[in-house]
């Protein structure tokens, strides 16, 4: 029965006032990616059940997060939802040179980057800046990386080798990649119920706002010049030492054949917009309402039906 009035709700975005179905121009699946995080599992599938309501055949592909802008440029994949600057910038750029379209900047802001509990500046007031928490580095040792201090790093997969960020800056820590984004999450609550000192990788937009009390850790700020000129930043024998973007874009990005045989899916793909706050909400609702994704995407659409309307008309 829930399902059932689930299904109800959404059709009936399909009735309202200034929405029709749309000709649909080909019957062959439009293939969305899919990435091992939250949020973008959330959206895709909000963004394939739209096009499925007007009319289109959609299939999801799961994919690495760096091989899929190839694979849009090859015609491969049609549709990513989240291309964030922080870990995807050079092979997203490399892959529109190629052939992918990029189909557009979300509003919502990125940052990608070292996060620590707030609690953990009651015992290293310093530790907002990456030299304050690298006097603090003993502190966040385990018995793996002792006497250097652990940092909890992303999936490898995710583009991100913050062992070279280490290493140019020469701190006193050692990055250890997690298998999955699940992962941080249980290793930030089990520290933070015990006010446990820990370090790790964090993004925003995403639930953890609304859940911990923390912030980022201020890098050098980023330039072209930090990976091309050893002399730029701190380390003048070193290139990469610097951190990511304070305020990244987030981006759409989708097959060259998409426009082609989908004109009228391809028309509300550009006008799907989200915000920080939409984008957090998705992920919340599986990461601390324990839904499943593609049952929060449904609870997310039911939340914002005049927004899934308006890419629709």
């Amino acid at each position: 029965m829930k399902n059932l009035l689930k299904g109800v709700a959404l059709a009936a975005l399909m009735l309202a006032p200034g929405v029709a179905a749309a000709e649909v121009e080909s019957d062959e699946p439009i293939v969305i990616v899919q990435n091992n995080w939250t949020s973008q599992l959330v959206l895709s599938y909000v963004v394939g059940k739209t096009l499925e309501e007007m009319g289109y055949t959609v299939e999801y592909a799961p994919s690495d997060s760096q091989l899929q802008f190839q694979a849009m440029a090859d015609n491969d994949m049609d549709f990513q939802v989240e291309a964030w600057e922080g870990s995807m910038k050079s092979a997203f750029e490399k892959a529109v040179e190629n052939g992918m379209i990029d189909a557009g900047t979300h509003s919502a802001s990125t940052r990608e980057e070292w996060w620590i509990p707030n609690y953990v500046l009651e015992k290293c007031p310093g530790a907002g800046s990456w030299e304050g928490l690298n006097r603090c580095a003993e502190m966040f040792a385990t018995a793996e990386t002792k006497p250097k201090g652990r940092f909890v790093g992303p999936p490898a997969d995710w583009g991100k080798n913050y062992a070279d960020r280490v290493d140019a800056l020469e701190m006193d820590f050692e990055a250890i990649n997690v298998g999955q984004a699940a992962t941080l999450w249980a290793e930030l609550q089990s520290a933070y119920d015990r006010k446990e000192p820990i370090v790790l990788f964090n993004w925003t937009p995403n639930f953890i706002e609304s859940k911990f009390e923390g912030q980022f850790v201020d890098f050098p700020a980023p330039s072209d010049a930090c990976n091309e000129v050893k002399e730029w930043g701190p380390n003048p024998n070193a290139t990469g030492d610097c951190g990511a973007p304070h305020s990244g874009w987030l981006k759409k990005a989708a097959s060259p054949r998409l426009p082609e045989e989908w004109p009228g899916a391809w028309a509300a793909l550009q006008k799907i917009d989200f915000d920080n706050a939409q984008i957090a909400a998705a992920a919340l609702m599986v990461d601390v309402d324990g839904m499943e994704p593609e049952e929060a995407a449904e609870k997310w659409m039911e939340d914002n039906a005049d927004i899934v309307k308006s890419w629709m008309e």
